[in-house]
């Protein structure tokens, strides 16, 4: 393998890695340009060492390098406020690494369809996924009023009247005072009208949503 070679795979993971990382950098994400440049090149080189220095079995160093990815995409992955956040980030990191391996193992134009798939899914396929969002959105209710006999029936009534489907995860009695707790799926527009409604009702104490 020539030196030039070498430089010629490294820049492209550079720059790859670098269109993706301004792309998450832009997005606010925890891996963001510097870090998803780094995985790329990192990649690359591992792939490129493993060539070099194992004749043989070259694959043995280039595939411990998914198991590391592994490692560092769980550490972007966290739950928040009842939901599974940093999914995109970390499957970023994954699909970076695998287009620096590519790059190192010679494969430039399968590296660089990948990075423009990988663009693909993160930008364009985002109107898509707002869009199905749109139509079937899922949010969590909470709802605490005082007690009374079938009171939590009253607001399942205006998840119907407003066109949702729920579920009731549980239900729990302080003192003189019920709450519910409903997975709740619907149209967006139909959620944002039973807000409306269940927001000016005198009869609610506490509202989280």
């Amino acid at each position: 393998m020539s030196v030039e070679s070498i430089i010629l795979k490294i820049s492209l993971a550079f720059l790859l890695g670098g269109i993706i990382g301004i792309d998450r950098e832009y997005m606010n994400k925890a891996a963001g340009l510097r870090t998803l440049i780094l995985i790329c090149i990192g990649s690359c080189l591992y792939t490129i060492f493993s060539i070099l220095i194992t004749e043989k079995s070259p694959d043995r160093i280039a595939s411990n390098i998914v198991t590391g990815i592994g490692f560092l995409g769980a550490g972007v992955i966290f739950k928040e406020d009842n939901r599974v956040k940093g999914l995109t980030t970390a499957a970023s990191i994954w699909v970076t690494a695998a287009i620096g391996m590519g790059i190192g193992g010679g494969y430039y134009w399968a590296g660089a369809i990948g990075a423009g798939f990988a663009l693909v899914a993160l930008n364009v396929l985002t109107v898509l996924e707002n869009w199905i969002d749109k139509i079937n959105q899922t949010r969590e209710y909470r709802i605490m009023s005082s007690y009374k006999y079938e009171s939590l029936g009253r607001y399942e009534d205006l998840f119907r009247k407003h066109h949702l489907r729920f579920s009731r995860n549980k239900q729990s009695r302080i003192n003189e005072n019920i709450i519910g707790y409903w997975v709740v799926k619907g149209k967006e527009k139909n959620h944002k009208h039973f807000i409306d409604e269940i927001l000016t009702d005198e009869t609610v104490k506490e509202f989280d949503f």
